[in-house]
């Protein structure tokens, strides 16, 4: 709302400083800023007020250690994470930006089942929650949504670099002596790391369909864009066991992305690292930043010991918003690197379930890969406090993040 604000002074009153608002780095900087001071200082009267209104934890006896001590702390801190992501973007972001519109839905989405199934588990007594088939079916309703606005909705483009002009409307990037020109045009181009021209196009696995195959490319990109919204926010919610773990993952693996976001927006940085330039992404910046804010405020409350936990209301949230921006900075691909600790957890859990029951049916009795799974669990069962287990998660999520920047031109 304040861009809108700003940008009606500067055009019509020409007042000093108005024009910092068309700023997307300095936005981004304000997002950041506000939505960190208002978890921080906020954050505690949430806690009172969950406390207050008796929203604790229940806990089911794991036999791990300080397990006991963690008995009526608040959860639903989410509410934190979501509420003061939404407010700086309101302030700050360009509303009319269909990047913003999809992570502000999906935010509200999955908010609403994460909220719906601690509900569940805190008022009802109902230590399930709500039930699996309609949580997967919240995260699929939210990928098809998501896949289908990033197929068909106009604005989702990228720009494509052509030897000649075609029309009127293509843009001359280097001038006209070395005549390289640019138009937008709708794509279902991703990134493949590590590849020499690491640009590989959805349509082309469907190419046998014949010349108009490129139409039916949403037979492709809509399942795995549900696939990816349903694994991510599992793998969040799989990663929410100890304190702090989730946040402090979440916010490396953010920042990450907004730093993708930034260059994959911005037409000069596009250029100079060789990588696509995807119009108008760059306006996430301003969201990714209130959203890195928001968690590192709610972190402050939930580090060991955590004074609240997020629960399903901001752990799902958490995972749907991750999936969405990296599928539309067109980076998905990276995600099985990037979000390695979420990719962990979740594999630990599968192979944990698929293990057990392999060997009860084969041996009458189940038998087990990890001391328990998740793979964090784990390693409290060995012995290691939770808060050095947590750290070393985070030294990993770093590395990873490392990894997944050093792609812009590792290939």
């Amino acid at each position: 709302m304040l861009y809108y604000l700003f940008e009606y002074l500067e055009k019509n009153y020409q007042i000093p400083g108005a024009g910092l608002f068309q700023f997307i780095s300095f936005r981004a900087a304000m997002a950041i800023i506000l939505s960190l001071l208002l978890s921080t200082i906020y954050g505690k009267r949430v806690i009172l007020f969950l406390r207050k209104k008796q929203v604790g934890e229940t806990i089911r006896d794991l036999g791990l250690e300080g397990q006991n001590e963690k008995v009526g702390t608040p959860t639903m801190g989410g509410i934190i994470i979501i509420v003061f992501t939404l407010i700086p973007v309101l302030l700050f972001a360009r509303l009319d930006n269909i990047y913003v519109i999809l992570l502000i839905i999906t935010t509200v989405w999955m908010g609403i089942i994460g909220f719906v199934d601690d509900y569940i588990k805190i008022f009802k007594k109902d230590k399930q929650g709500l039930k699996g088939k309609f949580k997967v079916l919240g995260q699929v309703g939210l990928g098809i949504i998501v896949g289908c606005t990033l197929f068909f909705h106009k604005d989702v483009t990228i720009r494509e670099e052509l030897t000649t002009p075609i029309t009127q409307q293509e843009v001359i990037v280097n001038g006209p002596a070395e005549k390289e020109f640019r138009r937008e045009e709708k794509s279902t181009k991703t990134t493949i790391p590590f590849v020499k021209n690491n640009e590989f196009d959805y349509s082309s696995l469907i190419s046998w369909l014949g010349e108009d195959y490129k139409k039916y490319a949403w037979l492709i990109f809509i399942p795995l864009v549900i696939f990816i919204v349903t694994a991510v926010s599992n793998g969040a919610n799989l990663t929410d066991g100890i304190d702090g773990l989730a946040a402090g993952s979440s916010a490396i693996i953010v920042l990450t992305l907004g730093i993708f976001a930034w260059v994959s927006g911005n037409i000069i940085f596009s250029d100079y690292l060789n990588i696509m330039y995807i119009p108008r992404v760059g306006e996430m910046t301003v969201y990714i930043a209130a959203f890195v804010g928001s968690l590192v405020g709610f972190l402050w409350y939930n580090t060991y010991p955590a004074q609240i936990f997020m629960g399903d209301t901001g752990s799902l949230t958490i995972g749907g918003i991750i999936a969405v921006i990296a599928i539309s900075v067109r980076k998905e691909l990276l995600i099985p690197v990037l979000c390695g600790v979420f990719l962990a957890e979740l594999v630990s859990v599968m192979m944990q379930v698929s293990y057990f029951k392999y060997t009860k049916k084969k041996y009458g009795e189940g038998r087990r890969i990890l001391l328990m799974s998740p793979l964090h669990h784990h390693y409290q069962k060995k012995g290691y406090h939770e808060s050095k287990i947590t750290t070393r998660f985070w030294i990993a999520g770093i590395v990873l993040a490392i990894v997944t920047i050093v792609t812009l031109k590792l290939r």
